[in-house]
């Protein structure tokens, strides 16, 4: 009985943590099955992703520490898929006032809500890490990671060595978090990969409902084939590092953070 009450609260914070991804979720069926007046359907889900964002914060639901992340996220997101529609990976074939370069804007919130969804989880499962490596050493995987989006077009794509390096030098972490004030822990390598999986179903659902279309859906929806997995695996591993290496400097903490093995890190944001 204590296991599935504990399985409950920790399905309900998770739950609570994924508000402004539901409600992205939310935007993307209602403009789908309802025709909005006056402004194209992007451009809609925008302005509802902008007076969601106004809201959380208005209700203290997140703060603005969290807020300053989730900017970061947006403009990094939008960077790569203006990168990625030019390519020809997939494509946003509705119009809109606020598209860029072929990309609507409301589809860098898609990659800020991953960044809303961990610093939400982060606070109230009260995450601690150990084992984290020095920040050279993460910072400079995180952007390798990131400019293997882009690389792979022309030099090849390298995720499956850079997931080697990941194993290297995250495998002595372990994320640990509280319910209830009991403390459980898990590997932090599982914890991407059960966050990249997790996005791998939103996925399936957002270009359901037609959030963007990869070329061999432009006829009838299929499944996102299950490699994507790999792609949102590394693409948590940049924001947990991010906000991670955020947090370490809001702490303060002049130290090199090779000190973080030999103590729990706990957020204060």
């Amino acid at each position: 009985m204590t296991f599935i009450r504990k399985l409950f609260v920790f399905a309900w914070l998770q739950a609570l943590s994924c508000i402004f991804p539901l409600i992205i979720f939310g935007a993307l069926a209602l403009t789908k099955v309802a025709e909005l007046p006056i402004l194209p359907r992007y451009d809609w889900i925008l302005l509802i992703c902008l007076l969601a964002q106004a809201g959380m914060i208005i209700s203290k639901l997140e703060t603005l520490d969290e807020l300053k992340v989730i900017c970061m996220f947006h403009v990094i997101g939008l960077g790569l898929e203006i990168f990625k529609v030019h390519m020809g990976s997939w494509s946003y074939p509705e119009a809109a006032w606020s598209k860029v370069f072929g990309v609507p804007l409301y589809s860098g919130f898609m990659y800020a809500s991953v960044a809303s969804y961990i610093c939400q989880a982060w606070r109230r499962l009260q995450l601690q890490i150990t084992g984290w490596p020095k920040s050279v050493y993460a910072v400079a995987i995180s952007t390798a990671i990131y400019l293997n989006f882009f690389t792979h077009h022309i030099i090849g794509d390298f995720r499956w060595v850079l997931m080697l390096l990941l194993i290297v030098v995250f495998l002595r972490c372990t994320v640990y978090f509280t319910l209830e004030e009991r403390t459980f822990r898990m590997p932090l390598l599982l914890s991407f990969l059960l966050i990249g999986f997790f996005i791998w179903i939103a996925e399936n659902v957002t270009t359901f409902l037609g959030a963007w279309k990869y070329p061999n859906q432009e006829e009838v929806w299929r499944l996102v084939h299950i490699g994507k997995i790999s792609s949102w695996f590394l693409l948590v591993v940049i924001s947990i590092i991010i906000v991670a290496q955020l947090k370490h400097v809001k702490l303060g903490n002049t130290a090199d953070p090779q000190g973080l093995p030999r103590k729990k890190w706990e957020s204060r944001t």
